[in-house]
């Protein structure tokens, strides 16, 4: 890892944030953390590569999701574009891959009402306690638009998980019911 990293800053960024996403799938292992390390900093700006990001969480490399996992932190909400593939991400069986496409769900707020049904699926005991908490806690940022999951929410509060618990009470809070 001892080569120098360039910036790639003569294009737009928005034209290296392209590059930097094809080359997030590369098949060199190297290159992959490349891309993703220089949209770590890239921040705010590389919220087009939400979901390619979110996908590099399942990469079969440690430092490649760290990488990746380290600028989905840096970034903002999602292009509402990149939503629909969010809600089929949120049923990864990856759990980091989901745990992430959740969050950026939840960043989205009532835009990403439409993921309701798959995070109150999230919610239920055979989902991984961090996935299951992150779905609770972006059913409250989605607030009212998300009434239908009060039922499931209401069923995790009495989960044997206190965070859980807490985090599903908070989201029918927001929900309002």
């Amino acid at each position: 890892h001892d080569r120098p990293r360039e910036r790639v800053m003569s294009e737009p960024m928005s034209e290296s944030v392209s590059v930097l996403i094809s080359l997030l799938t590369s098949a060199d292992r190297d290159t992959r953390i490349d891309a993703a390390e220089r949209l770590c900093r890239a921040g705010e700006a590389a919220a087009m590569a939400a979901v390619p990001l979110v996908r590099a969480c399942g990469d079969a490399d440690s430092e490649v999701k760290e990488q990746a996992v380290a600028a989905l932190e840096e970034l903002g909400p999602p292009p509402t574009e990149s939503l629909e593939s969010l809600v089929e991400l949120a049923a990864n069986e990856d759990h980091l891959v989901a745990y992430w496409a959740i969050t950026l769900l939840g960043r989205s707020g009532k835009a990403a009402a439409n993921a309701a049904s798959i995070l109150a699926e999230r919610l239920g005991p055979s989902s991984d306690p961090a996935v299951a908490e992150r779905a609770a806690w972006a059913l409250g940022k989605i607030g009212p638009a998300a009434a239908m999951a009060v039922g499931a929410l209401q069923a995790a509060t009495t989960s044997s998980n206190p965070r859980l618990a807490r985090l599903a009470q908070e989201a029918v809070s927001a929900i309002g019911e």
